[in-house]
């Protein structure tokens, strides 16, 4: 993740999105500190909760979203999904994409399921 194609701050919206959706406090909090480092504003953590609509995204960072969005709810992208990736990103960073959801879905399954204590993020 850290030496990924992704861009830093890219990479942590796409992770908080994952917590949100998620409902995963523990992962999201850890992220928005190292978001924060990364370049995020409070108005990106608090935009990353709402519907996309209402957040102030580029095309990229809008369509990189959508896309978090349909593989948390559809476990998939559809066609139309995949050719407006493919439009902002090269075969390895939609790879890298895929990977990335992945791996947080993984964590805040995990997380939630053994109950991380808040207390251990801080």
């Amino acid at each position: 993740m850290p030496r990924g194609t992704l861009p830093r701050r890219e990479t942590e919206l796409v992770i908080l999105r994952v917590a949100h959706l998620r409902a995963c406090e523990y992962e999201f909090e850890h992220h928005a500190r190292l978001g924060r480092r990364a370049g995020l504003r409070d108005e990106d953590l608090e935009s990353v909760t709402r519907p996309l609509a209402e957040g102030s995204w580029t095309d990229r960072q809008r369509t990189i979203l959508s896309a978090v969005d349909r593989l948390s709810s559809d476990r998939n992208l559809d066609d139309d999904t995949w050719t407006e990736l493919r439009q902002h990103l090269d075969e390895r960073a939609c790879i890298e994409l895929l990977m990335l959801v992945g791996h947080y879905e993984m964590l805040a399954t995990f997380i939630e399921t053994v109950g991380v204590p808040m207390d251990a993020v801080r």
